[in-house]
């Protein structure tokens, strides 16, 4: 359809000006795509708690293509078998869409016998469905998987990626042309060998390259497992399950250094990150915790206390995790620590932290009160009352209603398969959990108010989520520990508003990682960042999305960069992609993408819409309208259109 300026006709012709077009293409089938986006006022938005008024969240697996299934013993009878199940979402071709990794893991018995688990890459398609490229891009085969994280350690562009494995790391570099090869020996990391889990980039010495940070696990052989049954730390409630972590011995951390050249050197010790104390690590995640321009870092240990690393700014790091209030409860107990979610769900500017646990115990939110002060607000918010029944693993603070508030979200299963035998108060398969922002510290359990799909019991274990299919809604990517894994895709959302970044720098790391967004639209002020790693051993999407609820334009947005420098954008109208570069700016603005025909015209706009075999039709629309169409098959033969629209700019109603 072409558009050009005209003499004036009737705005409502161009229903059925559309109409015509669209009566006219032939029908492509397509999976579930988004409602065109329009403004309503703030006390529109999606609030309110009643099962009516929730939009759903709707397994949409199926109509994506993907088919890939997470390996997993029926027994479980080690503990290497429950632990992996990380998924990344990397955008590896630079299109614009997020593409998907899954992470494998073999059987205790597998590896004994020399067989592999296939790790898969699937390209996004950009029509709602995804491709298998992972022969084609060579990751397939990096490990005995566990994890994956994104960064950019050369600098070069292109989105590089980590995997940890029971047995070390793989680096894989981007090739820019849909490869990728595995560069760890010579880059310096293959002298990592043991149960690696939460992999992290960060530029923790702010030289503008991307170190990384691993955390490990337990020190375990399989020339030397432990029997299954055999001792006190190998029962659960009566029963004989895998023995682990407790009873066994825990492993070193490690920082790497990049040295700017494509190697890395390992600081852990001199840094003071190397975990004397062989903790039970898992997952890790850099952020500047009390806004001094250093990077801090979190990483949550398996039944002891979790470390804070507090950056001096030297290059080295102390542990004051106790000092903090985040090590252990408020009661004085060490818990499982395996999913971390950051978060700054009370608008503060400040992150909070949100950590699942095993079953007995309860998820943890540590809010953020400033100066490396934390609360444990747990039994406050409502939260740990919901959660004791359950194993969490992947999290996240999602606004997956895009009101600008993010709702809380945890993936759920047992390590134990053992469980269902006995009546001990929780199951091997269980259910996922979402948490309402209440919008005063406090949330609402409202998990079976959005659809059966988050109900199915299930063995979840990572997540990341993102805005799959540029769209303006995020999708919630869970891989399972068994079997297949689950996108989860918001439908029937109120028509708020919403707007998304993606970062470049220049002078700071080329991914940007750490760098923070502050948004202003109106009397709504959010903080966003660009992470790598989280959840449980899992990436989200490096772009950050805020939801605005009714305001359609941000008044004002401060970028700050990892280099220290701030820029400052104002006046953005909502609904759009934005790309920023370090010290330019703007690059690049686009609206949605979306199989619906949509356009917007300005004040007193004229047009002219030429339809396939007919000659060009003017129109004029006498107001400032974005008018969105959508097919829809209940009209005489073919279809009919739904118009919705709202001003773009109210300065012109």
């Amino acid at each position: 359809m072409r558009v050009t300026q005209t003499s004036c006709g009737a705005g409502a012709v161009c229903v059925l000006a559309v109409c015509l077009f669209y009566s006219q293409s032939p029908a492509k089938p397509k999976p579930q795509k988004p409602t065109a986006t329009s403004a309503q006022s703030s006390a529109r938005t999606a609030d309110s708690s009643t099962a009516s008024s929730f939009p759903q969240l709707v397994d949409i697996t199926a109509s994506t293509g993907i088919h890939f299934e997470h390996l997993s013993s029926p027994e479980q009878r080690y503990i290497v078998e429950s632990m992996s199940a990380g998924v990344a979402l990397i955008d590896y071709d630079r299109d614009g869409w997020p593409d998907i990794y899954f992470t494998n893991a073999q059987s205790v018995a597998m590896a004994l016998a020399g067989k592999k688990a296939r790790s898969a890459l699937f390209h996004n398609n950009h029509d709602g469905t995804f491709t298998d490229v992972t022969d084609k891009a060579g990751v397939g085969y990096p490990c005995w998987g566990m994890g994956a994280a994104v960064g950019d350690y050369n600098n070069d562009g292109w989105p590089d990626l980590l995997v940890t494995c029971f047995g070390g790391v793989v680096l894989y570099r981007n090739n820019g042309d849909g490869t990728f090869t595995d560069v760890t020996r010579q880059a310096g990391l293959s002298q990592d060998s043991g149960w690696a889990t939460g992999g992290a980039f960060g530029d923790y010495d702010g030289d503008g390259f991307a170190d990384i940070f691993v955390s490990h696990y337990v020190a375990l052989s399989l020339d030397d497992l432990p029997a299954f049954g055999s001792s006190k730390t190998c029962q659960y409630h009566g029963i004989n399950v895998q023995c682990g972590p407790r009873g066994l011995k825990g492993s070193p951390d490690n920082l790497y250094h990049n040295n700017g050249n494509g190697t890395f050197t390992d600081v852990s010790r001199s840094a003071g990150v190397s975990d004397p104390e062989n903790r039970f690590g898992l997952t890790a995640v850099w952020t500047d915790f009390d806004l001094d321009g250093h990077l801090d870092l979190f990483v949550t240990n398996d039944g002891q206390p979790n470390y804070l690393y507090r950056n001096d700014g030297s290059g080295h790091f102390k542990d004051i995790a106790f000092l903090a209030d985040v090590a252990v409860s408020q009661d004085g107990v060490e818990q499982a620590n395996m999913g971390v979610a950051l978060g700054d769900y009370l608008h503060t500017g400040r992150f909070s932290i949100f950590i699942t646990h095993f079953s007995d115990e309860y998820a943890v939110l540590y809010r953020n009160d400033g100066d490396m002060n934390f609360v444990d607000e747990s039994y406050a918010s409502g939260i740990a009352p919901r959660t004791t029944a359950y194993v969490g693993w992947g999290d996240g603070f999602i606004d997956w209603r895009n009101t600008g508030w993010s709702d809380l979200f945890m993936v759920n299963g047992h390590v134990y398969p053992q469980v269902d035998t006995a009546d001990v108060g929780t199951k091997y398969r269980q259910p996922m959990l979402l948490f309402e922002n209440l919008h005063n510290g406090k949330f609402k359990d409202i998990s079976k108010l959005v659809g059966p799909a988050i109900q199915v019991p299930r063995v979840g274990r990572g997540v990341a989520y993102g805005d799959l299919f540029n769209d303006g809604r995020i999708e919630i990517v869970v891989e399972n520990l068994t079997g297949e894994p689950v996108i989860l895709q918001p439908q029937g959302l109120a028509p708020n508003h919403w707007i998304s970044f993606e970062l470049e720098g220049t002078q700071s790391n080329r991914l940007a990682l750490n760098a923070r967004v502050r948004t202003t639209a109106g009397d709504l002020v959010q903080t966003g960042e660009v992470v790598s790693n989280g959840s449980y051993l899992s990436q989200p999407d490096l772009r950050l999305h805020f939801g605005l609820g009714g305001h359609d334009r941000v008044q004002k947005t401060d970028v700050t960069w990892p280099s220290g420098k701030v820029e400052t954008l104002t006046n953005l109208a909502a609904d759009r992609f934005y790309k920023v570069k370090e010290g330019k700016g703007i690059i690049a603005s686009e609206p949605p993408r979306s199989t619906e025909a949509s356009f917007a015209v300005s004040w007193e706009s004229k047009v002219w819409v030429r339809l396939p075999h007919a000659s060009a039709m003017p129109l004029q629309i006498r107001s400032s309208f974005f008018i969105g169409f959508q097919r829809r098959r209940f009209c005489g033969e073919k279809s009919r259109l739904v118009k919705r629209y709202s001003p773009l700019n109210t300065s012109n109603r």
